[in-house]
């Protein structure tokens, strides 16, 4: 079944668990995390990354795909637009057919935030599409730039925000930054400041850059509040190690064949997650 982000997660939130929102970009990937959700009977977000948007797939060619996987599947699904930077592209997503949207405008400081949040909400909310909507900023390993100090979110800020753009879900930052951990690295999260801000709000809250966070991690973050989990890299990891793992054992095989050997070995990955996140059977 075909949903917004809005029903799932306040369902998550009055019933303490989180829904999983799994970075895909093709029908294979989206095919996959699907399947998973299938097999542990729980809700599931497929999140389309800005960028992946813009270089690997487009709005109006995913959403009819992810439509139709959702209404042949037995669970709720979400399409929801990842990381959206930039208003005409997210109100496109919208007019395409995506079920929820986030906004990215933290780097635009609080009114700027508010003011192209409350936008998008304003257009989308008509529609019956979820918003999502971003306090705080999330580091990048990539860059080295982990999540710190003044990056952290401000609980009143989060509260403001929250008040003023009317969101569905809000992203807090807490301590993990997206990208690939260096090995070995497991981020330090700052539950006192979750605690707080979910006790402020009592709103669906969202954790962003989940993958290498550490099973401990997730399990507290989602008895403290958190509803809503991204994880990217793990799967793109995932899928990456199938396809290794396959060629190693036979490197002449039928690209067809490596293709649904990977979606079938990529599952359990999802499979993990959706336990961590109590959501399994709660469709």
């Amino acid at each position: 079944m075909y949903v917004s982000m809005k029903e799932m997660l306040n369902k998550a939130n009055n019933e303490f668990y989180a829904v999983m929102a799994i970075n895909c970009f093709n029908l294979e990937t989206a095919r996959t995390v699907i399947r998973a959700a299938e097999k542990e009977n729980a809700p599931i977000i497929i999140n389309l990354y800005q960028d992946h948007l813009l270089n690997h797939c487009d709005s109006q060619l995913m959403t009819p795909i992810v439509k139709m996987l959702a209404n042949r599947a037995e669970i709720k699904v979400a399409l929801n637009f990842d990381h959206g930077k930039d208003v005409l592209l997210l109100k496109k997503a919208i007019d395409d057919g995506f079920s929820s949207v986030m906004v990215d405008a933290s780097r635009f400081g609080l009114a700027g935030n508010i003011a192209m949040t409350k936008e998008i909400v304003d257009y989308a909310f008509p529609k019956g599409v979820s918003v999502e909507g971003e306090i705080g900023c999330i580091g990048s390993t990539e860059q080295a730039e982990f999540t710190e100090g003044s990056m952290y979110s401000d609980p009143d800020d989060a509260v403001t925000f929250a008040q003023k753009t009317g969101i569905d879900a809000l992203a807090i930052s807490i301590g993990s930054s997206h990208g690939n951990y260096p090995q070995g690295m497991i981020p330090e999260f700052d539950f006192e400041r979750l605690k707080y801000i979910k006790k402020r709000t009592q709103m669906p809250l969202v954790l962003h850059g989940g993958s290498g966070s550490g099973e401990k991690n997730i399990l507290t973050a989602v008895k403290e509040g958190i509803n809503k989990i991204n994880v990217g890299c793990d799967f793109m990891n995932a899928n990456l190690n199938a396809v290794k793992s396959r060629l190693q054992q036979d490197a002449n095989i039928n690209y067809y064949d490596l293709v649904d050997q990977v979606e079938k070995d990529s599952i359990e990955l999802v499979r993990y997650y959706i336990r961590l996140s109590g959501s399994s059977n709660k469709k």
